[in-house]
């Protein structure tokens, strides 16, 4: 007669799917379109900032790792129906992204959405993975503060999301719009615009 495995057994086992399971935190940092290949007009525009957007997003992302808080790698799919995310990495290594992409690069435990518009939300699986992780709280990044950042966060506030938009990790392509962005979002979104060293991302709540 086969061994039984006892129930109790079982039970201590089915608690802790080792990693099979998404993780579970009520907060989310999301990275808007950094995996970018800077191939476009406004490029030379937003490339000033971008070195220092790099580093800023990075020791937030370094925070938010240590704090045990999911990044979500939040990209366009460049128009391309067929888009797959390590292809768009690669392809943007050998561009002008090159530098942000090496910053900014994705690890392992990441999650990634390709988004086909403006906001992250449209046609995207998005919104499903916020649930399945069960977050209230985004923390966005990301490029452009006044485009695909201002839409993303747009819909996450109509999603009743709570927003925190830390204005050292958002570019435009001058500071101005980049400005008039930021407050626009602390204004109308009630978004929480501090520069990254003051974001707090709590404790993630445990679900179970």
């Amino acid at each position: 007669m086969p061994h039984a495995t006892p129930r109790k057994s079982l039970r201590r086992k089915n608690a802790d799917l080792h990693g099979s399971a998404p993780d579970k935190s009520e907060v989310a940092l999301i990275l808007v379109d950094v995996i970018n290949d800077l191939d476009f007009p406004e490029a030379k525009q937003l490339a000033r900032f971008v070195p220092a957007l790099a580093d800023s997003i990075a020791r937030l992302k370094r925070r938010a790792k240590a704090a045990g808080v999911p990044v979500i790698y939040v990209n366009d799919n460049f128009g391309r129906w067929r888009s797959d995310f390590r292809a768009l990495i690669e392809h943007c290594r050998k561009g002008k992204g090159r530098s942000l992409i090496e910053k900014l690069y994705p690890e392992q435990a990441d999650y990634f959405v390709l988004k086909p518009k403006h906001s992250g939300f449209f046609s995207s699986t998005l919104e499903t993975l916020l649930r399945y992780l069960r977050v209230r709280r985004l923390i966005i990044t990301g490029i452009a503060g006044n485009f695909c950042v201002l839409f993303t966060a747009n819909d996450a506030y109509m999603r009743d999301y709570e927003l925190a938009i830390p204005s050292d990790c958002v570019i435009s392509n001058t500071a101005k719009e980049n400005t008039e962005a930021l407050q626009l979002m602390k204004r109308y979104l009630k978004a929480d615009t501090r520069r990254s060293q003051r974001i707090s991302f709590g404790k993630p709540e445990r679900v179970r």
